[in-house]
């Protein structure tokens, strides 16, 4: 199984919403997406805007991604395709997105519910749960100088 993490290119967009609409925590539908203001063209613009998604591959195939907010110092979104769970690939997307945020920013956030197997697997990267919010979410922090 050949693993490769590159930048995202807005060829991607149909794969980044097809792999976030196939998850089984957290899933939203395009429908919902496009609610929360999260459409292809806002994906391409931030695409296009600076280098802030990147594309898990295995085998050549889109597996995972992660996006990340550089304005707002914020991991914005990590997902994997269910069936490429435990390879690692989660990890990596999350190792791309925090370098290029914090080249940026001295500390970063990103908020998940608390619940989650996503809680936990942050945890497990070092990040720190530091706000209690609404809808049983919890927001976490990670520093510069945690790593």
């Amino acid at each position: 199984m050949e693993k490769t993490i590159r930048l995202a290119t807005p060829a991607d967009i149909n794969a980044i919403f097809d792999i976030r609409t196939s998850v089984q925590e957290n899933h939203l539908s395009r429908d919902q997406l496009t609610e929360m203001g999260i459409t292809p063209e806002t994906i391409q613009q931030a695409i296009l805007e600076a280098p802030c998604a990147w594309i898990a591959e295995v085998d050549g195939v889109p597996a995972g991604f992660s996006m990340a907010d550089v304005e707002d110092g914020c991991v914005f979104a990590a997902f994997v395709l269910p069936e490429y769970e435990g390879h690692g690939l989660g990890r990596s997307l999350m190792d791309r997105a925090e370098a290029f945020l914090f080249q940026r920013h001295q500390t970063i956030w990103l908020e998940t519910a608390e619940a989650s197997r996503a809680s936990g697997f942050y945890r497990s990267l070092g990040w720190q749960p530091v706000e209690r919010l609404a809808q049983g979410d919890v927001r976490f922090e990670k520093s510069l100088n945690d790593n």
